[in-house]
């Protein structure tokens, strides 16, 4: 690494979060910088663009009080780093990696880079190992997997941020002998009294002694809500894969991180693609994304469930629609249920979850578990085929079997998506034979007879 270089009155331009200067020095590409204003204030940037003549710097921070004549701009030579160590457990960082929580800095073992490194495929593990969140509509029907990116869609005024909160308590890896877990939790761009939401749920819950909590606060600048999940990310990474620790990670609201990025796109004067956004932005989710995982010859994982708010409810814009691509399925919360009081909102039919074959089933969980996931998804999805049905033609233009599965489409909503508390696997699996035994053996058909047998002719028998 060559020595820090420092210029001055070298600034041209000043607009919002990014700060022009002549080119004088030999410098790269996402280098790290430190701004200087008059009065000695030194704020972190890093080098947005540059070429023959121009640099351009993304300030990380507010830029009020900085001038043209007496800013001062230090290259260090190297990208930003991340210090981290076993103790960034049970603390609290900003968006930039800075402890927010009062306490002394973090006892750094290792320095590394935020943009992490690349994952040769090669090495990597397939996803498996069931993590068990304690909600039922995820656990029983869209089941989570070490080492997959599992998105959560919601949308304005949904309970999502609740749901991230009961994720972060609750979320474990039954097998006992499977390694430490542990949480990262990262806000971004939220509203400080989400934020205190957060942070006070963590602290009250007792999660946060297992927990690294990074806020990123609507407040801050649109430049550091781009860094905010890479130094979440890059923490992770040492937990999972240097200290062995399968670590989960929850990114809230993922929308947020990619208007900041179609904003600072806009600043650099960049061609928009769809609705403005950036065309780069597909592959900039996917260098985030794409962190997860698990390795052969290593003994951590890393688990994502990012969460992000459609607009307008909208699951074909180009934010759903591009982590649908890049993730392993989709957890999707629905504005009906919500306001028919069902909590937690999951709609379950377009929900889907990849991976969960390869962590469900005997040996995993239950080897029952997969065939009562699927009968649970095409009895429910028959039981909403059949409201539409009665909404033209009334309750009493069905035939018998169809009135059941209406029955049972109310009992799927009011018992097994609705839960107050959370429920072990097993509690789900039993809630679900329970339905099905509401309807006729003979429509059941994705059990098979001993299936049946163990499980629905038991409950009948007196």
């Amino acid at each position: 690494m060559r020595a820090d270089i420092q210029v001055r009155n070298a600034v041209t331009r000043l607009e919002g979060p990014l700060l022009f200067l002549r080119r004088s020095v030999d410098a790269g590409l996402n280098e790290a910088v430190e701004v200087e204003d008059s009065l000695g204030r030194i704020r972190l940037g890093r080098i947005a663009a540059l070429d023959d003549d121009t640099l351009t710097i993304e300030v990380l921070e507010s830029t009020a009080g900085l001038t043209l004549a007496d800013t001062r701009v230090r290259f260090l030579g190297e990208p930003l780093h991340f210090d981290v160590g076993p103790d960034i457990l049970g603390r609290m960082f900003d968006g930039v990696g800075r402890v927010i929580d009062g306490g002394p800095p973090v006892s750094a073992v290792r320095s590394l880079r935020i943009d992490g490194h690349a994952i040769n495929p090669a090495a990597r593990a397939m996803p498996s190992d069931f993590i068990e969140t304690g909600i039922s509509t995820i656990d029983l029907m869209n089941s989570l997997v070490r080492g997959q990116k599992l998105p959560v869609f919601s949308g304005a005024g949904l309970p999502h941020d609740r749901l991230a909160i009961q994720i972060a308590h609750q979320a474990y890896i039954r097998d006992s002998a499977a390694g430490d877990f542990a949480m990262v939790f990262v806000a971004i761009g939220v509203p400080f009294d989400t934020a205190e939401y957060f942070r006070s749920a963590m602290e009250d819950s007792g999660a946060l002694a297992h927990t690294s909590l990074f806020l990123n606060l609507a407040s801050d600048s649109s430049t550091q809500r781009l860094l905010c999940p890479r130094f979440a990310l890059t923490a992770a990474e040492y937990l999972a894969f240097v200290e062995g620790r399968h670590v989960l990670v929850v990114m809230t609201d993922m929308t947020n991180y990619c208007e900041a990025l179609r904003e600072v796109s806009a600043s650099h004067g960049e061609v928009p693609g769809r609705k403005g956004f950036p065309g780069y932005m597909y592959s900039d989710l996917a260098t985030l994304y794409e962190r997860a995982g698990s390795l052969r010859d290593g003994s951590g994982s890393l688990t994502q469930v990012p969460i992000l708010t459609m607009p307008s409810d909208d699951i074909t814009h180009p934010i759903p629609d591009l982590t649908g691509y890049i993730t392993e399925g989709q957890i999707v919360l629905d504005r009906e249920l919500d306001r028919a009081g069902v909590y937690p909102p999951v709609k379950v039919l377009p929900s889907l979850s990849r991976l969960m074959k390869d962590g469900t089933g005997e040996g995993f969980t239950d080897a029952d578990h997969p065939a009562l996931s699927n009968q649970l998804y095409a009895a429910y999805a028959r039981a909403v085929h059949v409201r539409v049905l009665a909404s033209v033609v009334g309750r009493d233009g069905l035939s018998a079997v169809d009135q059941q599965f209406l029955d049972f489409g109310d009992r799927f909503e009011e018992e097994l998506i609705t839960q107050d508390s959370a429920r072990t696997l097993e509690q789900s699996m039993s809630i679900g034979w329970q339905l099905l035994q509401t309807l006729p053996m003979s429509e059941l058909h994705r059990l098979s007879d001993r299936q049946i047998e163990a499980h629905i002719k038991v409950r009948e028998s007196p």
